[in-house]
């Protein structure tokens, strides 16, 4: 039986399967090259460009979990942590303090409406 190689590029792939197969492969539900035989892929390093782009594991920081990490490792994987919680931070505070103008803002919006209307708009309701 002979087969037709068909060459194949990366816009082959929909977004959807690339994402499907590397959470497939992160959950130890298919192996690379049950992957490569299920969807027709023909390169191992197609995969591997997929696990590196979309999927979980930190490729830039990587260290072969079989090796213990040094103390100078260590201390760059926390200095790294810090900044991203640094930026995490800033960015929610940025967020609360939006919210409190909007706050401020719909607060004026129906003390106004209640006076331009004449109607009581906020319930008032009676401490227990």
């Amino acid at each position: 039986m002979k087969t037709n190689y068909v060459k194949r590029t990366q816009k082959d792939y929909s977004l959807s399967l690339k994402l499907q197969i590397v959470q497939a492969l992160e959950q130890g539900v298919l192996s690379s090259t049950q992957a490569q035989r299920q969807y027709g892929i023909q390169a191992r390093s197609t995969i591997v460009n997929w696990l590196r782009k979309y999927g979980t594991f930190d490729w830039e920081n990587q260290t072969p979990s079989h090796m213990p990490k040094t103390p100078e490792q260590k201390l760059l994987e926390l200095e790294q942590e810090v900044r991203l919680l640094k930026k995490q931070k800033a960015f929610l505070e940025k967020q609360v303090e939006q919210s409190d103008k909007k706050v401020v803002l719909f607060d004026m919006m129906i003390d106004l409406a209640e006076k331009e209307y004449n109607i009581p708009i906020r319930k008032n309701s009676k401490p227990e």
